[in-house]
């Protein structure tokens, strides 16, 4: 990777954990398809099966899929509203497969500074909906799944908890939280129009919970205001049981 500098000291290279951990603490895109480019796509989506979810789509690059809409448009001359067209009937496949093209391309030639700002201008939320909607999809009932696994600590070898645990688990980093958890990890995700969260915990009593909380389709002040509550959620969901009762009691009426 890239040489960094910190506190004036150089530094050659950062370890594929602390890659890792960009990508699950600050949702970071680009370490993501660093980390797609490093593992293979073939074998990310792999372990979607070893880890048995049933309704997950295929992972794709993330980054490279923004530049789909300017390739288009230069491909077959198009508006910018003709693009959208395109880009909305286009089959789920065929974009997939332009968007890990692209990435592949990337590799030997990233894109000009020129293109750069080309997409900026173009990235309008009209644009930005189309890219949000067409990120990879799964059900809550997937992620629910994935952080029984996490939390268990049984699915996988001792030693594959000894690296997943470290990445998924910042929230251990916290005084406070070491206080009252035993151990503690979540992973959210947002655009404009969504938020995602998926979290485990284990308490001192020994009391396992797992969560996840998928929203779609949110216009800006639903997103900013579940964004601003998701923590107090989390915690009550955690610590206060008539809360959890009364949370369980209304999603059975829905």
């Amino acid at each position: 990777m890239d040489r960094f500098c910190k506190k004036d000291k150089e530094i050659d290279s950062v370890s594929l954990s602390e890659v890792a951990k960009g990508m699950i603490a600050y949702s970071s895109n680009a370490n993501t398809d660093y980390l797609i480019q490093v593992l293979g796509l073939e074998n990310i989506n792999h372990v979607l099966e070893e880890v048995g979810v049933k309704d997950h789509e295929p992972i794709y690059p993330m980054v490279s899929t923004l530049f789909v809409p300017l390739q288009l448009m230069r491909e077959k001359n198009l508006t910018k509203e003709e693009t959208l067209q395109v880009l909305k009937e286009m089959d789920m496949a065929e974009y997939r497969e332009r968007s890990t093209a692209i990435h592949q391309q990337w590799q030997k030639e990233p894109p000009s500074d020129e293109e750069k700002q080309q997409l900026v201008k173009m990235l309008d939320m009209d644009v930005q909906k189309v890219w949000s909607d067409r990120l990879t999809r799964a059900t809550v009932a997937d992620y629910v799944a994935i952080m029984e696994k996490l939390n268990s600590k049984t699915f996988f070898k001792k030693s594959v908890y000894e690296h997943l645990d470290p990445v998924m688990e910042s929230l251990m980093n916290n005084p406070k939280n070491q206080e009252w958890l035993e151990h503690a990890g979540q992973k959210g995700g947002s655009t404009a129009f969504v938020l995602t969260m998926a979290m485990y915990a284990t308490d001192k009593k020994g009391n396992q919970t797992e969560l996840a909380f998928f929203a779609n389709d949110l216009n800006l002040f639903e997103q900013k205001k579940l964004s601003l509550n998701m923590n107090s959620f989390q915690l009550e969901c955690l610590t206060d049981d008539e809360f959890r009762e009364r949370v369980q009691r209304e999603l059975a009426n829905l």
